[in-house]
């Protein structure tokens, strides 16, 4: 928004409308970048202490503490008067999601039954869609009240922030947290209330003896570093590595730019932002529906194909129609961006951005899982901050050769899923080991290293 920029960033104010603005340099400032990406450097550093956290104390208080978190980053950034309070408020948002992020995946995970682990937790993801959604049509209605239109979006993030530490406190804690922490009894009553039946001994059993398991490894982190963990480790980090480097997010941070960059105006570019915002919503419902029935490797694999063709595509109209400096594309042409643009977000979105949370969560013992979610969770916003920091210069330097850069790791992320990355449909979060990765034909391999849990002996 115009009031923002000249408020904050005066410079890219003047550069964007300067009459022979560089079309993919417009909006290349690192001040700029910083106010995006800062958020996931914040939620980096929290994840570590939130692993913490949600072992000692569950995961309902860590979804309590974040709460808080964004409660304040809110009032920081909606009240700002100066760039490093917008900045410290992005950067508690960001311990917000840090907290967030390790404990609602898990939650979901725990509390759900097999055949409906992954839909119920891509419902997560889900809600993430329709936050951006509504993000987005918040920024559509107050891009035009001046000049206070962004302490207007800013500030509703508060409602969802209120929401989730309300529902915090009325939530119950998982069973397995609850008998990790010595709450046996009370973890079989929970058990009974979210299974609806009263026979629950065969689960009740299960998370027992995973809790004992747990309870002998004394270094969680360390456990993480023995070869018998190592393909859950490995998965989970490349996933969210590779999950960055679709591009997801330098078009979803920078939609708005992006269509500017092509020839909308600004209020243009926030409805074409709407209309991705919506068929991401709408795609990760069809996700919730198929993961639990086709399968993760599947899913994966054709978004592979579908973001692969759209970035190409994108790519050789960008590099062939839209020059430096000038005219920008023509209205059928940025129409036809647009389009690509959905077809790419509609493949993200009932793939890699839900599977990047969902196989995560299902595939660690208990013994390692918050260890594990922490790394996953923090290679996450380390690249979501390497890639929101930069994507604006490389946009600049790179201009349309930065999508078939993505195309290119969209390549590799195939070659991953199609070799090394095996099926979890069905199968109990604590069954993993023989179930999975005893079967297949790489990590079998590691399973065969002492497999004893880590006992300091006194």
């Amino acid at each position: 928004m115009d009031d923002f920029l000249k408020k904050f960033f005066p410079a890219v104010f003047e550069k964007k409308h300067h009459a022979l603005e560089n079309n993919y340099c417009k909006y290349d400032n690192q001040f700029l970048q910083l106010f995006t990406s800062c958020l996931y450097l914040a939620a980096l550093i929290a994840s570590f202490v939130a692993s913490k956290v949600c072992s000692k104390y569950g995961r309902k208080l860590t979804m309590q503490i974040a709460s808080i978190f964004f409660i304040i980053g809110v009032i920081l950034t909606a009240g700002g008067i100066n760039i490093e309070m917008i900045i410290f408020g992005r950067i508690f948002l960001g311990f917000g999601v840090g907290f967030a992020n390790q404990a609602v995946p898990l939650f979901l995970s725990e509390i759900a039954p097999p055949n409906l682990r992954g839909a119920l937790n891509i419902s997560f993801q889900l809600f993430i869609t329709i936050g951006i959604l509504v993000s987005n049509l918040i920024n559509y209605s107050t891009t035009n009240v001046h000049p206070h239109g962004w302490r207007i979006s800013l500030g509703i993030a508060g409602v969802p922030a209120l929401m989730l530490c309300l529902g915090s406190i009325l939530i119950c804690e998982t069973p397995t947290s609850l008998i990790e922490r010595h709450k046996v009894e009370e973890g079989r009553k929970v058990l009974r209330k979210i299974r609806g039946v009263e026979n629950v001994d065969d689960e009740f059993d299960s998370i027992i003896h995973a809790c004992e398991m747990a309870k002998q490894v004394k270094d969680p982190f360390r456990k993480l570093m023995k070869p018998v963990s190592r393909p859950q480790l490995v998965i989970s980090i490349c996933l969210q590595i590779f999950q960055q480097f679709t591009g997801i997010n330098a078009i979803m941070f920078y939609a708005p730019v992006l269509f500017q960059t092509v020839g909308f105006g600004n209020d243009a570019a926030l409805l074409s932002s709407v209309i991705t915002g919506l068929v991401n919503v709408f795609s990760t419902v069809v996700s919730i529906y198929v993961v639990d029935r086709a399968g993760r490797r599947i899913l994966l694999l054709e978004a592979c194909v579908q973001m692969f063709i759209s970035q190409v595509i994108i790519g050789i109209i960008l590099f062939k129609e839209l020059k430096t400096t000038g005219d920008n594309l023509s209205k059928g042409e940025g129409i036809f961006v647009v389009i690509l643009v959905c077809t790419f977000v509609m493949g993200f979105a009932w793939s890699w951005g839900p599977l990047g949370w969902l196989i995560p969560s299902e595939i660690f013992p208990l013994e390692t899982r918050s260890a594990g979610f922490a790394f996953a969770v923090s290679t996450n916003m380390l690249f979501t901050f390497i890639i929101g920091q930069a994507f604006l210069s490389m946009l600049c330097q790179m201009q349309a050769g930065i999508f078939f850069f993505f195309a290119a790791w969209v390549i590799i992320m195939g070659a991953f899923t199609w070799f090394l990355l095996p099926e979890t449909k069905g199968v109990p979060v604590d069954s993993m080991v023989d179930k999975v990765w005893k079967q297949h034909w790489f990590w079998r391999s590691f399973m065969m290293e002492d497999n004893r849990p880590d006992v300091k002996v006194v």
